[in-house]
């Protein structure tokens, strides 16, 4: 069984690659292809890659290559985990904003539009390459903002699920709290990528919610940025994205008054590529945790294990949370929306499962920036001033003419290099 890896220079993925040795039995890889047109990294990578197998004494060859379509050839999945302009592009989108008083953030508000308008023409060309060459290879979409690239990705017909790793990490957060395996936690995992809210934590199919938000609210509020008195106001717990609205003047404030997260990132990259450039490193480095995507591999397996029929574990991991069309399991959005809910997914894709109503308070805010994500799709597949302005404006963040306007003439200016309708 071969796996593709688009964007394989990335120090995220050793995060993987001990994922796939650990879980070998779920999903026996013969070969694993790492694709990235950075040839200094691909080299960094691609050897710590050899050598973590190795010392797991896993059998799977790791190729790499700047080629495409010789990577994905004889695929049965790809995996797409990339960034458009690396991280110089992430430090605009998440200091531009801020000298508009909104939040900088790579995936939500101003940096988010930013990110999608010159990410989505180059997953879509990346999709349609892999079609040609893998035709019946399924295309995993780590690359945010993860639900505007997979509904590009669905809406041009291409075979493709989105991958977040925020559910996941709910999951083994709240089992390391209960003192259990995480295959006894099921989440009430509702919303869109990156604005999503638990509104149960099953235990052995029993809701605990309540008790976790009673006996140990201030424990998990600290988790995803909030107050216990605002976690128990809403009766759920939402993910740490949620503080961008919440608490957007408090965030900014914060994001003003020291580095970016970019920066630090870029500073932890260089490291991690230190560490991969060691030929006696051959685990996965502490540090990687810090660097984002935890438990990303764990999702990352159980997501392609069941696209390609593998028998799953028959606990909670038989339904995971994926980006996935809509089709009226939130009956206020459209059925082609992307939303992220807990699916069963098969060989065939990936059915949402039923979804209690969502409560005003919720539905509310989901409903608004699903509008916005079909603007930004909109302007990052045709391009156009007035199209970025509508999106900006259409956004709870900005919301704005002045501002939107101002943002959308700054982000085009700033992202030029990258957006083919801003240089003409």
């Amino acid at each position: 069984m071969k796996l593709a890896v688009v964007g394989g220079g990335s120090t995220y993925t050793p995060e993987l690659i001990d994922g796939f040795a650990r879980l070998r039995d779920r999903l026996p890889l013969t070969e694993i292809a790492l694709i990235d047109p950075d040839p200094v990294r691909l080299d960094l990578v691609g050897g710590m890659a050899r050598r973590m197998l190795a010392r797991a004494g896993h059998p799977a060859r790791v190729i790499t290559t700047d080629d495409l379509e010789r990577g994905v050839d004889g695929a049965s999945a790809v995996l797409i985990q990339l960034r458009v302009g690396g991280q110089a592009a992430r430090e605009v989108d998440e200091t531009l904003p801020l000298e508009f008083c909104c939040v900088g953030q790579e995936t939500t508000g101003a940096g988010g539009l930013a990110k999608a308008l010159r990410t989505v023409p180059v997953v879509l060309d990346i999709a349609a390459r892999v079609a040609a060459a893998a035709p019946q290879a399924w295309i995993v979409d780590f690359t945010n903002p993860v639900g505007i690239v997979t509904k590009a990705l669905l809406d041009a017909g291409h075979r493709a699920i989105g991958l977040c790793n925020v559910a996941i990490g709910f999951q083994r957060r709240f089992a390391a709290m209960l003192d259990v395996a995480p295959e006894r936690i099921s989440l009430g995992h509702v919303g869109l990528n990156h604005l999503t809210w638990e509104r149960e934590v099953r235990l052995d199919g029993r809701d605990v919610l309540p008790e976790l938000l009673d006996e140990r609210a201030e424990e998990i509020a600290e988790k995803v940025g909030s107050t216990a008195a605002t976690l128990r106001r809403l009766g759920v717990v939402p993910s740490y994205y949620l503080r961008y609205f919440y608490e957007h003047d408090a965030v900014v404030a914060e994001q003003k008054a020291k580095p970016s997260r970019a920066a630090e990132v870029a500073a932890m990259e260089s490291r991690l590529l230190e560490m991969y450039a060691d030929p006696t490193v051959d685990t996965k480095p502490e540090l990687l945790s810090k660097r984002g995507g935890a438990f990303y591999s764990e999702a990352a397996v159980a997501l392609i294990a069941a696209l390609l029929g593998r028998p799953g574990s028959g606990g909670a991991d038989d339904a995971q949370v994926v980006n996935v069309r809509n089709g009226g399991t939130l009956p206020f959005l459209p059925d082609d929306a992307v939303i992220e809910v807990p699916a069963r997914i098969t060989p065939h894709g990936a059915e949402p499962l039923p979804v209690a109503p969502l409560e005003p308070l919720f539905s509310g805010l989901v409903a608004h920036v699903a509008a916005y994500e079909r603007l930004a799709l909109d302007a990052a597949l045709h391009g156009g001033l007035d199209r970025v302005t509508d999106a900006l404006l259409a956004h709870p963040l900005i919301g704005q003419a002045s501002l939107a306007e101002r943002l959308a003439e700054r982000i085009a200016a700033a992202n030029r290099a990258h957006l083919p309708w801003a240089s003409a």
